[in-house]
């Protein structure tokens, strides 16, 4: 692609490393690349690095620095605190309410629970991709020992009501522990776990524009999970294992870098509608996230068009997007099913998402190709 400027709006799979990251990844490995669990001078320079880090991460949470723990990712705190939660609280219930639109790393520890014994709910959601708070009243018992919803879906930007969660746990007189994916969400919108009363919640720093391999995992102060992996103490137990200091640091960079939220989303949300202006003129063109969703996300899909002939082609132009989450490697989606949409839009469905390094630019040039695409591509036909 010699000559092709490149459009990459596929931030919800993974994001730029931002330059203050990169920076601190390459001082950590090398210049304070002791292991911080070492008692010497190079232990306590990395030690000090990793706490700064923690301390930035507390302060987004508005939360204590004690209830921060590092692990390798979002997939690996959605199951430490899934698998965790269930197994210290085994003995209380073996109710567990969630939705049908989780990520992968939460449906997939659900159905490793249920062939265990427990009893998983799969809340589904309206056409607009979210649960109702009526459906969690109807869910949530006294039996019920964990909850996990994320706050933001990752294919299609619906924001889930997990403001009205806790309430509802404490209301049925439940022992449940409260979890929140907030990979999608965390750094894009306040989300406050102590003020909303999460338990868990897990973040991720690929999504931030840090480096992959480094994720957070929030432990309300109190709440008692079960660790997944033993054999050391980093972590008070919790991720046992030498700490990956230089993907930490930086995350722990990235997160310091961040824009104010507020000014930040206006940005977004800018372009966000720019992009739904130009796909309403476009014949082909159904919308499938509506205007309450996150503004980093917007899904939808031309019709007659797959979603993986329309990913080739604007590669080809230089514009990079997806058909849906990245770990679900070009599997057909559990969130548009759930959500009711058709095989033919579920077929051809496309999803941009949004950093604030994108511009204007590049949303008329993504315009611009789709339509293209649309009256000149082979259609293919439904049977």
């Amino acid at each position: 692609m010699i000559g092709l400027k490149e459009i990459y709006l596929d931030n919800s799979a993974t994001t730029m490393v931002c330059k203050e990251a990169a920076e601190k990844a390459l001082e950590i490995m090398t210049e304070k690349y002791g292991n911080p669990s070492s008692l010497h001078s190079k232990g306590f320079e990395a030690q000090k690095e990793l706490e700064s880090a923690r301390e930035a991460a507390a302060a987004v949470l508005a939360a204590e620095k004690e209830e921060i723990f590092f692990t390798s990712g979002g997939t690996e705190s959605n199951n430490t605190a899934v698998f965790g939660a269930a197994e210290a609280l085994a003995r209380r219930g073996n109710r567990i309410v969630t939705t049908s639109v989780e990520h992968s790393s939460v449906i997939e520890a659900m159905q490793q629970l249920e062939a265990k014994g427990c009893e998983v709910i799969y809340l589904d959601p309206d056409s607009s991709g979210r649960i109702s708070k009526a459906q969690l009243e109807q869910a949530i018992d006294k039996k019920t020992i964990l909850v996990s919803v994320m706050a933001v879906n990752n294919e299609t930007g619906a924001i889930q009501p997990i403001e009205t969660v806790r309430k509802i746990i404490d209301r049925a007189g439940a022992p449940a522990l409260f979890h929140v994916d907030a990979v999608q969400a965390f750094g894009k919108m306040p989300i406050k776990p102590r003020k909303l009363g999460i338990d868990l919640l897990s973040a991720s720093s690929h999504k931030i524009h840090g480096p992959k391999g480094a994720g957070i995992l929030f432990v309300r102060k109190g709440a008692r999970i079960i660790p997944l992996h033993y054999g050391g103490e980093q972590e008070r137990k919790i991720r046992p294992g030498t700490e990956p200091i230089p993907a930490i640091c930086a995350m722990g960079a990235a997160i310091k870098a961040m824009p104010d939220m507020k000014e930040e989303m206006e940005y977004i949300r800018s372009l966000e509608r720019r992009c739904r202006e130009g796909l309403s003129k476009i014949s082909g063109v159904h919308i499938n996230s509506d205007s309450e969703c996150l503004p980093y996300i917007i899904n939808f899909s031309v019709r007659g068009i797959r979603s993986e002939t329309m990913l080739h082609y604007l590669a080809g132009k230089g514009i990079f997007v997806s058909s849906g989450s990245a770990c679900a490697k070009g599997k057909k989606s559990h969130v548009l099913s759930a959500m009711g949409l058709s095989q033919e839009l579920a077929d051809s469905a496309v999803r941009v998402s949004f950093s604030r390094y994108n511009t204007p630019e590049d949303v008329d040039e993504l315009i611009k190709e789709l339509t293209n695409a649309d009256n000149t591509l082979a259609r293919s036909r439904q049977k």
